[in-house]
């Protein structure tokens, strides 16, 4: 019976923490329209005509950025320990290359109960080598990964912004490394 607790209980602070999040990214989406120093900073830190400011603004640092294949560059902003005990991995992925592209299937990992919901980051993993561990993304009680989900043709140029939601490792540990099929893999500093 406590097993049966454990699981729920999991499984509602699983679910809190993407309700939190995304009421943090939709706010954080909505503009706001009175600090005018974003997105002089934002252009300025990009190539291109400008139109499409990156959902990232406002953030100048950058952890890692990950070549993939077929020109697709992933620019990890923020690696964040939350209170429940995750950690959400933040950034975009831009295609640099010349023609649109659409993320490898290879990315969302070999896990039958992950690709059965279809394109996603879930292949992604952190590891702690001072604890010899990995850390997969995490899944709603449903099986699906707690990544940007169904991502579309990215054109030329563009980028989208993206995340993944794994268990923190302990507190002690600030460094892991980042990993993600069909990229190449890089140290982050974790947050918090």
């Amino acid at each position: 019976m406590s097993i049966r607790f454990t699981k729920q209980t999991r499984r509602g602070m699983v679910l809190l923490t993407v309700a939190a999040g995304l009421a943090l990214g939709v706010g954080g989406c909505s503009g706001g329209g009175g600090d005018e120093k974003q997105p002089k900073a934002s252009a300025s830190a990009t190539k291109g005509d400008g139109s499409d400011p990156s959902t990232q603004e406002g953030t100048d640092e950058v952890l890692a950025e990950l070549k993939g294949e077929d020109g697709l560059m992933l620019k990890i902003t923020s690696a964040a320990r939350d209170a429940g005990g995750f950690v959400t991995v933040s950034g975009e992925l831009k295609n640099d290359g010349s023609e649109s592209v659409r993320v490898s299937v290879r990315t969302s990992g070999d896990e039958t109960e992950i690709i059965r919901h279809g394109s996603s980051l879930g292949g992604a993993t952190l590891v702690d080598s001072k604890s010899k561990k990995r850390y997969y993304v995490l899944r709603d009680t449903d099986g699906r990964p707690l990544t940007t989900t169904n991502m579309p043709r990215i054109k030329a140029g563009a980028s989208i912004p993206v995340f993944m939601q794994f268990p923190a490792p302990p507190s002690e540990t600030a460094e892991v490394a980042f990993q993600l099929p069909t990229f190449s893999s890089a140290t982050i500093t974790i947050s918090g």
